[in-house]
């Protein structure tokens, strides 16, 4: 797995970007956990601050255990159903939803549906593959 120095990402220097010309990129692995089913992103936008990325989930993708010691999420889902599990406590997302994923807490989520989710992390990390 990469140093937490070399998973910050760069800056964009733009300020409007259209969705339909931001290519998805295919994912193997969340910090360094091989992903189970077609994972697909965007990076929308990467500023100082924060990712904010748009996450496309095949039905019976599962996102195994794993954990971000170097940043925080929020999510929603945009559409599709997710059940997932976030520390101890288990959830059924369903469009419109919105989840977080405090730094260094183990989660987890299979998609009972394609889904579809806009997730954005604080600061700008890199954790695919």
């Amino acid at each position: 797995m990469n140093k937490p120095a070399d998973r910050m990402m760069k800056p964009m220097n733009v300020l409007f970007r259209a969705d339909k010309d931001i290519p998805y990129e295919e994912i193997h692995a969340v910090e360094g956990v091989k992903e189970m089913g077609e994972l697909s992103l965007k990076v929308l936008m990467v500023t100082e601050n924060f990712v904010v990325l748009k996450a496309k989930r095949g039905k019976g993708l599962i996102d195994p255990i794993h954990q971000h010691d170097d940043h925080e999420s929020v999510a929603m889902l945009l559409y599709g159903k997710l059940k997932m599990k976030i520390g101890d406590k288990e959830f059924l997302a369903t469009t419109g939803d919105v989840w977080r994923h405090p730094p260094g807490v183990p989660h987890y989520s299979e998609a009972l549906e394609e889904c579809v989710q806009v997730e954005i992390k604080s600061p700008a990390r890199k954790t695919w593959a």
